[in-house]
C-alpha cells in the first residue's frame, strides 16, 4: 500500500518522516503512552528512529499496519500517531481493520484525536473497503474509550484475559464502527476518489 496524506479542518495526517523521531521520542516519555499502548518503556531516541524509519514504512509496504503522523496545520506540531493495525483481515471476505492511536499529552482535550480518527475511518471505509472497524483498549483506558465514542464506535463488551501485559492477563474493551454508523459526508481529503464497490450485505440479529 502506498502511504496517503489526509487533511481535516485543523490537521494533516501524513507519512512519518525521519525528522519526526525527536518529537515521537519526547511524546512517548509521558507515562500514559507506554502504559496503555504497545510502546516500549523505557523509550529511547533509537526506538523512535526505528519506529519512523523502519516499522512504519514496513507496515505500509507489507500491508500489516498503516500509521500516520498527526500534525497541526498551523505549525506542524506532532499531535500523535493514528492508523490502522492488525490488518490480516483487511483483504479477506471479512474486510476488517482495527483503529489505533496515541496522543501527545500537551495536545489532549482539544478534539484532535477524534478529528483525525474520523478522517481515517472514512478513508478506510471508502478507499479500502473496510466493512467493520474495530477498536480495542485495555479495560480502564477511559481516554481512549472517550475518543472512540466521540467517533461513533459502539461498545460491544469486555474480552476477558485478552491482553498479556507485564506478565499478567488483562481484560480488553472492544467496540466497532460500521460504514452505516456514520452520517453522509464528502469524501475525505486525500481520498483516491474511487470507492471500493460491492459491500457485503449485513443481516443483524433481531433479538
Amino acid at each position: 500500500m502506498k502511504p496517503v496524506t489526509l487533511t481535516t479542518e485543523r490537521l494533516v495526517l501524513r507519512p512519518f518522516e525521519p525528522a519526526d523521531a525527536p518529537a515521537v521520542h519526547a511524546a512517548c516519555q509521558e507515562p500514559d503512552i507506554p502504559r496503555w499502548t504497545s510502546v516500549p518503556s523505557p523509550y529511547g531516541l533509537r526506538d523512535a528512529a526505528q519506529f519512523v524509519g523502519t516499522i512504519v514504512p514496513e507496515g505500509w509496504r507489507d500491508d500489516t499496519s498503516y500509521n500516520l503522523a498527526v500534525v497541526t496545520k498551523t505549525d506542524g506540531a506532532l499531535v500523535g500517531a493514528m492508523g490502522l493495525v492488525r490488518l490480516a483481515q483487511l483483504r479477506t471476505p471479512e474486510r476488517q481493520a482495527e483503529l489505533g492511536y496515541w496522543t501527545a499529552k500537551e495536545h489532549r482535550g482539544q478534539g484532535y484525536t477524534a478529528e483525525a480518527a474520523r478522517a481515517v475511518v472514512r478513508w478506510a471505509f471508502r478507499d479500502l473497503g473496510v466493512e467493520r472497524m474495530e477498536w480495542l483498549a485495555e479495560a480502564g483506558n477511559e481516554g481512549s474509550r472517550a475518543v472512540a465514542r466521540k467517533v461513533g464506535f459502539r461498545m460491544e463488551g469486555t474480552l476477558r484475559a485478552k491482553l498479556l501485559y507485564q506478565g499478567t492477563r488483562r481484560d480488553v474493551w472492544i467496540g466497532s464502527l460500521l460504514p452505516s454508523d456514520l452520517p453522509e459526508a464528502p469524501e475525505p481529503s486525500g481520498s483516491t476518489g474511487t470507492p471500493v464497490p460491492d459491500t457485503t450485505p449485513y443481516l443483524p440479529y433481531p433479538g
